[in-house]
C-alpha cells in the first residue's frame, strides 16, 4: 500500500477510510488497537536468545551471491544485446533487482539480516532504491505496520484494502501502476512535501533525511533517461529502474499473500498474517517471508533464523498452507467476496494443541461470517 493510495482511499457504503487521519483512524485509538500488546507463542528465554542472535555470515553470503547473480544476469544480457539469447538474461535480472529487493529492503531495515549495522544500512538503501521508495519515510512507514498490523487506520502498509480493487492488484504485477506511484512520491518528497499520512508516522526531525534520499534517488533516475536518450538505447534503462516494472511479478505474488484475505483490527497475529511452504528459489528470493506469521510475532528473529522459529512454534499457528498455489486457492475466493461483502475474511483454524485466540474479533471487524 503506497501513500498515495491511503490518503485518496475513497469510502462509501461497506467501505472503510483507511487513511492515517481519518475517523477510523480514531476509532482504532478508542478501541484500545493503536499500540496495543499482541498475542506471542511461549518460547523458552534461551531458546529465544538463541533464535534472535545475529550473524553476519548468512546475509554476506546470500547478498554476494545476489550481488553476483545480478552481474553476471546483466552482462549477459549486454554481451547478448539484439538476439533472443538476451531475453532470459534480463529476466533472470529483472527478478533478482524488481523482486528480491524487496526482502533485502525488509529485512536490512529491521537491521537484523547483518550483525554489523552498517552493512545493514548499506543494503538497505541500495533496496530502497531498487524498489523505489524512500528509505527514511519507510523505515518508520514499517515500524508502523508491526505496532499496528492491518489496524484500520493505523497501518500505512495494508496492500488489500476492502473491498478490494482486483483489477488494480493484477496490474500490480506488471509493475506500471506501482512505479508510477511510488515515482510520484519520490518527487513529492524531493520537493520537500509530505502527505497527511506521511506526516503522520514520520518525525519531523527526520523529514530532511527523507528529501536528501528522495532527491539522490530522483537524480539516478533521470541520469539513466537521460543515458538512454543519449545512446538510443534502452539499456541505461533495463538496468536501472526498469526491472521495477517487468520484474517485481515474485515481489507481488508472495506479498499479497501477507495478509490478503485475513482478518483486519485484531491483535493476534495468527489471525491476520498467513505463514506457507515455498519452493527453495522462491524463499531465497524472499528470504523466508513466507513465515510471516512468525515473522510479525517476533520481528527481531533474523531470516535465516525464521523457520527453526516455525519448527518450534508450529503446533501453536493454524496450519501453514502447502504451497503458493494452495495459498492463492485459499485467498483469491475470499478476495473476490470482499467485493460485495466487505467485512468477509478468512478464520483460520488452529490445531488442537494451540493456545486459544487471545484476541477475539474486535467490533471493528463487523460482518464477520
Amino acid at each position: 500500500m503506497t501513500q498515495s493510495n491511503r490518503e485518496h482511499a475513497t469510502t462509501g457504503p461497506g467501505v472503510r477510510d483507511y487513511s492515517l487521519t481519518g475517523p477510523e483512524a480514531r476509532a482504532a485509538i478508542e478501541a484500545g488497537l493503536a499500540s496495543a500488546e499482541w498475542y506471542h507463542s511461549e518460547i523458552p528465554r534461551k531458546a529465544m536468545k538463541g533464535l534472535m542472535r545475529r550473524k553476519d555470515a548468512p546475509a554476506l553470503r546470500d547478498t554476494a551471491l545476489w550481488i553476483g547473480l545480478l552481474i553476471l544476469s546483466a552482462a549477459g544480457g549486454i554481451m547478448t544485446w539484439g538476439s533472443w539469447w538476451a531475453v532470459p538474461f534480463w529476466a533472470a535480472y529483472g527478478v533478482l533487482y524488481g523482486s528480491a529487493c524487496d526482502s533485502r529492503w525488509h529485512e536490512c531495515g529491521h537491521g537484523t539480516a547483518f550483525r554489523t549495522a552498517w552493512m545493514n544500512d548499506a543494503v538497505y538503501v541500495l533496496a530502497s532504491f531498487m524498489v523505489m521508495r524512500n528509505p527514511t519515510s519507510w523505515r518508520w512507514s514499517h515500524a508502523r505496520h508491526h505496532t499496528d498490523t492491518i489496524i484500520v487506520g493505523r497501518d500505512p502498509e495494508i496492500a488489500l484494502m476492502r473491498p478490494p480493487d482486483l483489477l488494480r492488484k493484477g496490474l500490480a504485477f506488471v509493475g506500471i501502476p506501482d512505479v508510477l506511484v511510488h515515482f510520484r512520491i519520490l518527487l513529492r518528497n524531493a520537493a520537500g512535501r509530505f502527505g497527511a499520512g506521511e506526516r503522520d508516522y514520520i518525525p519531523e526531525s527526520e523529514r530532511p533525511k527523507a528529501v536528501f534520499w528522495a532527491r539522490l534517488f530522483v537524480a539516478i533516475h533521470l541520469a539513466a533517461v537521460a543515458g538512454a536518450i543519449a545512446l538510443g538505447s534502452l539499456l541505461p534503462l533495463l538496468l536501472i529502474g526498469g526491472p521495477r516494472i517487468y520484474g517485481c511479478w515474485h515481489m507481488v505474488m508472495t506479498g499479497l499473500l501477507q495478509h490478503g484475505g485475513l482478518a483486519e483490527n485484531v491483535l493476534d497475529h495468527r489471525l491476520n498474517a498467513r505463514s506457507l511452504y515455498m519452493n527453495p528459489v522462491s524463499r531465497w528470493i524472499y528470504w523466508n517471508m513466507n513465515y510471516h506469521v512468525e515473522h510479525h510475532m517476533f520481528p527481531m528473529v533474523p531470516y535465516h533464523a525464521l523457520p527453526r522459529l516455525h519448527a518450534l512454534i508450529k503446533d501453536d499457528l493454524p496450519p501453514a498452507n502447502t504451497s503458493i498455489l494452495d495459498a492463492y486457492r485459499e485467498m483469491i475466493p475470499a478476495l473476490i467476496r470482499q467485493r460485495h461483502v466487505p467485512g468477509y475474511h478468512i478464520r483460520k483454524v488452529l490445531p488442537a494443541t494451540a493456545q486459544p485466540f487471545r484476541a477475539e474479533f474486535h467490533a471493528l471487524d463487523n460482518e464477520r461470517p
